[in-house]
């Protein structure tokens, strides 16, 4: 009786769990259950298209309701189509908010596309978020697939081809930059591009084959590479670290003119922690969720970081400049007597270099892990030590440089450096928040790419590089004639 029970209960695990196993019966009970769901688009279609978006909005809120119910069920199945059809569903509501029926009719038709995509079997079952990381090969392989979309000038194919590029791109970025910085930011740069031009009205299908094919033709020699050398990974910490490196001495020089120590621990701390948390965070996109999964979220991170930080650049500049004045300082010092800095700056020192770090940081990490197993481990560490070193080097080179000057001229430099820094995060920042396709991005050919300022040939990043560029103009030139008229004013 016993063994007959025992039995009995395994072969009824066994259906239980080639049921749940089986990808054709989730995907079937999901498909039904989005089936019945888009009833109720259908009817917010059929209502929007007579001009009543109030009886539509209402229809599509029911659609809204039953979403919720089967939304887990279709998470776990795919990843990728839960989050497709969420964004649909963001532009929906959107629409309706401007109450447009033009936009309201297409989000709506939008998101039946996205809903019927998946009901014909149209994604493919993933294991939620552990996806495979991808080779460089396989990477190329999606953007000729995403050049065939282009070829057929299938919309809505060629889209969700560059889009899965992008959201892959941090797989592969490791081993690009390792070989070649310049095809490292051509391609983070045409990444973006393709998808405006995908997203134009028309579409520029010919535009975006062109940058797809310079893509694979510049990447495919560099997935030829096997074997990486102790310079290569010297070379990563090197180009990654010196623009946290130059955000840090900037500070550490500032703290050291104004003579408190408190500044240097918020500095450390600051630094510290971001190095701490780069290293987490990479190891566990690496090791829990991939860094093929993690690609939209590092964009993001990436993009959200570059814009604090260069806000709080913008302000550090703005605020170094006003001290060149050796009266001014001098004032600003017996004012705050024995504490120099406020503990307002004193936080800000500290979040500064903690946003410069971990920005760069976690980058840096996700590189070497990227490069891990086409290196010997002794070249790693070996080109790690000399990229540190190197560092090292220019570190104490520019805080020995920095005090050796006068207090103008210092201040002058800072003020400099922090600013072109400014210009260059916001410029990264704006760029990933468009690689995560939160921002739109409106090519503008007119405009060069240059990558020394992060300066893109896109709208969005350029134009608030160029406002901060003539405000800092409009500032130096309604100083100078202050100080003009002060001096006239002084003579008589």
């Amino acid at each position: 009786m016993g063994k007959s029970l025992l039995l009995k209960l395994s072969i009824l695990l066994l259906i239980l769990g080639i049921g749940i196993h089986n990808p054709a019966m989730a995907a079937g009970n999901s498909s039904q259950d989005i089936k019945k769901a888009e009833e109720s688009v259908n009817r917010a279609i059929d209502l929007a298209s007579q001009g009543n978006l109030a009886e539509a909005e209402n229809a599509y809120d029911q659609f809204n309701k039953t979403w919720r119910q089967i939304e887990e069920e279709i998470k776990a199945y795919s990843i990728t189509a839960y989050r497709d059809i969420e964004s649909s569903m963001g532009k929906v509501v959107y629409a309706f908010t401007i109450n447009k029926q033009d936009q309201v009719l297409l989000a709506l038709k939008d998101l039946k596309v996205v809903n019927e995509k998946f009901a014909t079997g149209g994604y493919h079952k993933e294991s939620d978020l552990k996806k495979e990381d991808l080779s460089l090969d396989d990477f190329i392989l999606i953007l000729q697939k995403t050049k065939k979309e282009i070829l057929e000038e299938n919309k809505l194919g060629a889209t969700e081809g560059i889009k899965n590029a992008s959201d892959s791109w941090l797989s592969v970025e490791g081993v690009v930059v390792a070989q070649s910085a310049s095809i490292y930011s051509d391609t983070e740069r045409d990444l973006v591009a393709v998808q405006a031009m995908l997203n134009a009205n028309p579409p520029d299908y010919k535009e975006a084959k062109k940058l797809i094919d310079n893509m694979v033709t510049n990447l495919t020699p560099l997935a030829t590479k096997s074997q990486y050398t102790y310079w290569d990974a010297a070379m990563i910490l090197i180009r990654e670290g010196l623009e946290a490196l130059l955000v840090v001495i900037a500070l550490m020089s500032f703290v050291k003119k104004s003579a408190d120590s408190k500044g240097k621990a918020w500095i450390w701390t600051g630094v510290l922690t971001g190095l701490g948390v780069s290293v987490i965070l990479a190891l566990i996109v690496k090791f829990v969720i991939s860094s093929g999964a993690f690609g939209n979220n590092n964009a993001l991170i990436g993009g959200w970081t570059g814009v604090f930080a260069a806000v709080m650049l913008l302000y550090m500049s703005y605020w170094l400049h006003s001290q060149s004045n050796i009266a001014d300082w001098n004032r600003y010092i017996h004012e705050k007597s024995q504490n120099a800095l406020t503990t307002g700056k004193l936080v800000s020192l500290g979040v500064l270099a903690f946003l410069a770090v971990f920005r760069e940081g976690t980058e840096t990490v996700l590189f070497y892990i990227g490069m891990a197993s086409q290196i010997k481990l002794q070249s790693l560490l070996l080109g790690f030590l000399i990229g540190a070193a190197i560092l090292g080097i220019l570190a104490y080179l520019m805080v020995f440089v920095g005090l050796k000057l006068p207090l103008r001229p210092f201040f002058m430099v800072s003020s400099v450096i922090v600013f072109y820094l400014c210009i260059k995060f916001t410029g990264m920042g704006i760029h990933s928040l468009q690689l995560a396709g939160l921002l739109p991005t409106t090519n503008a050919p007119g405009i060069p790419n240059i990558e020394f300022f992060a300066l893109y040939s896109t709208w969005e990043s350029a134009i608030p590089q160029i406002i901060l560029v003539l405000a800092a103009i409009l500032i130096l030139l309604i100083k100078k004639i202050k100080n003009k008229n002060l001096k006239t004013v002084n003579t008589n």
